[in-house]
This record gives C-alpha cells, sequence and structure tokens, in this order.
C-alpha cells in the first residue's frame, strides 16, 4: 500500500462506526502498516460519497464497504487487494 494511501470511516459516530475502526485499526496493526484513520461525520459530506448506510470504509476515496461492521480479517484482505 502507498505511503498516499488515506483510510476513511464515515458515519455519525455511532457504536457500530466504533467497532469499524477498531477492525480497522487491528488490521493495519496486523499488517504492520502506520496509517491515519479519518473521521467524516458530516453527512452531507457521508452522502457526497454515495453512502445512505454506514458505517462506510473508503481506502484512497474509494468506498469499498458500507452498511457492515467488517471483521479485522475482512479488512486486512481488502487492504491486501489494494496494495
Amino acid at each position: 500500500m502507498s505511503e498516499k494511501t488515506r483510510i476513511k470511516i464515515l458515519g455519525g459516530g455511532c457504536s457500530r462506526c466504533k467497532a469499524l475502526e477498531a477492525s480497522v485499526q487491528k488490521a493495519l496493526a496486523s499488517l504492520g502498516i502506520d496509517e491515519k484513520i479519518d473521521h467524516v461525520t458530516d453527512y452531507s459530506q457521508i452522502a457526497a460519497y454515495g453512502v445512505m448506510e454506514t458505517p462506510a470504509l473508503v481506502i484512497d476515496e474509494k468506498v469499498v464497504s458500507y452498511g457492515k461492521v467488517l471483521k479485522p480479517a475482512e479488512v486486512e484482505k481488502i487492504l491486501k487487494s489494494i496494495s
């Protein structure tokens, strides 16, 4: 994964959003990637991604998952596929 990779979690800060963040953090740690996770809580910005169901995971400005909490292994698989 390039150093310019940006990871965003879209959602209002609910427990599901926090659970997705935890999964992403575990996946990043497991892969040895030091990456900042940005949070987008503004619903107009979330809608700009075309997301109507949160939480959503955005990597390099591409929505890769929405409406569910991914397990760390699922996040790892996504991160590996874009590297």
